[in-house]
């Protein structure tokens, strides 16, 4: 097969010129997901039957289904029901790009809630007690003590739920959202090269990714830098004074 490097370039203009559609998509279902999540596991880890009962349900529904249908279900499923359509929520509801990131946001909120979860469950007890013998609680305790040390816990598994984000947001071409595999499809209706157009997606993508893993581990080892071992120091052994002299005296 040929390859034919003035298409690439052009070809990866063209995508490039899509990335700020997806990180759009990224960085706002990020957001928004990040603060539900925060509102699920609440609700996850509250010794309250109801609030814990739904916020089960809804893990279970989101982390149990595929995004594909959540995604139809928001875009083509609500404009179904009159009651919406006449709804102050039909204004954004109809806009394909509002609805992309609604169901990505609501998608990884389960996840990222459950993350969250782990990483509360993951620190000591004793650190807990100690807080509270030295007269922390409540949100002091949760900030000084509890918080540090589940972000460190959550960070390598929220970094693997980032990338799986980024990847995700090729979803949103099916409802007429044209970020970067949109826009690759584009291409292709065009051209009919299939392989080029989504090596460079592909290439766009992976750099994407490595830029976001490469800074949530910057910010891991930023976090965990009192953890590690400091480097030990060397020592160089002095001869006794004296201890030569002795043994010339003593033979």
């Amino acid at each position: 097969m040929h390859f034919d490097f003035d298409f690439l370039l052009d070809t990866l203009k063209q995508l490039i010129a899509a990335v700020p559609t997806t990180l759009g998509l990224f960085f706002c279902s990020l957001i928004l997901g990040g603060l539900l999540s925060l509102v699920i596991v609440t609700m996850r880890v509250s010794p309250h039957w109801l609030p814990n009962r739904f916020a089960r349900a809804y893990i279970l529904v989101f982390r149990g289904s595929p995004l594909l249908i959540q995604m139809f279900l928001v875009y083509y499923g609500m404009g179904q029901f009159g009651v919406i359509r006449e709804s102050f929520l039909w204004p954004v509801l109809r806009e394909p790009y509002l609805c992309a990131v609604l169901s990505l946001a609501l998608c990884t909120a389960g996840y990222t809630a459950e993350i969250i979860r782990g990483g509360l469950m993951a620190v000591p007890v004793g650190q807990i007690e100690a807080g509270h013998a030295i007269g922390l609680s409540g949100f002091a305790l949760l900030r000084r003590v509890i918080g540090p040390i589940a972000l460190r816990q959550c960070l390598p598994a929220y970094s693997t739920e980032a990338v799986l984000l980024v990847k995700s947001t090729a979803l949103a071409s099916l409802v007429t959202v044209w970020e970067v595999t949109g826009v690759a499809q584009q291409i292709i209706q065009q051209s009919y090269r299939t392989t080029e157009v989504f090596i460079c997606a592909a290439l766009i993508y992976l750099f994407l990714n490595f830029v976001i893993v490469r800074a949530l581990g910057l910010l891991e080892t930023r976090l965990s830098r009192h953890l590690r071992a400091a480097p030990a120091q060397r020592t160089t052994s002095r001869p006794v004074s004296g201890t030569t002299e002795t043994r010339r005296a003593t033979s």
